[in-house]
């Protein structure tokens, strides 16, 4: 995937995906898009790591403890698959991205599963290779310091 057309942001990148299904006030901002109770799984997670957020609030203090490991660069053009019901999306994408601490690359494909209630993300699915995420935050031990509380 990493030779499609590029976005800046994650939320721009699911502002295209999901377009109307979202409500329109959110723009392209990623927590403003989801439902208060929403939940992220991680399917895939490192070893007796964190494999489900629940909440608006918890969501917040992940994405920030994860903003000060990696360093986000750009994320592909979704492939965009949608349910018959219109209130699931799976997504295709990818980011190019590195380590804070280590300066490696973060370069990661996913698969994302995301389900939509009353124009909200109520369920997001994330499945990635979490030996990429290792590599670049410096190892499991590392990787868990930094999102612990």
């Amino acid at each position: 995937m990493s030779d499609r057309k590029t976005i800046p942001s994650f939320g721009a990148m699911l502002r295209k995906a999901l377009k109307d299904a979202i409500i329109p006030e959110a723009g392209e901002d990623f927590l403003a898009m989801c439902a208060d109770d929403i939940v992220f799984k991680f399917p895939f997670t490192p070893n007796e790591s964190l494999t489900e957020i629940i909440g608006l609030e918890a969501i917040t203090r992940y994405l920030a403890k994860i903003g000060a490991v990696l360093e986000f660069e750009s994320f592909s053009d979704p492939i965009i698959h949608e349910s018959k019901d219109g209130e699931t999306f799976i997504l295709e994408f990818s980011c190019q991205g590195k380590g804070t601490q280590t300066a490696a690359r973060y370069d990661q494909n996913y698969v994302a599963v995301i389900s939509i209630q009353q124009k909200r993300i109520a369920q997001y699915r994330d499945y990635w290779n979490p030996l990429i995420l290792l590599e670049a935050t410096g190892g499991l031990e590392t990787f868990k310091e930094s999102i612990n509380d």
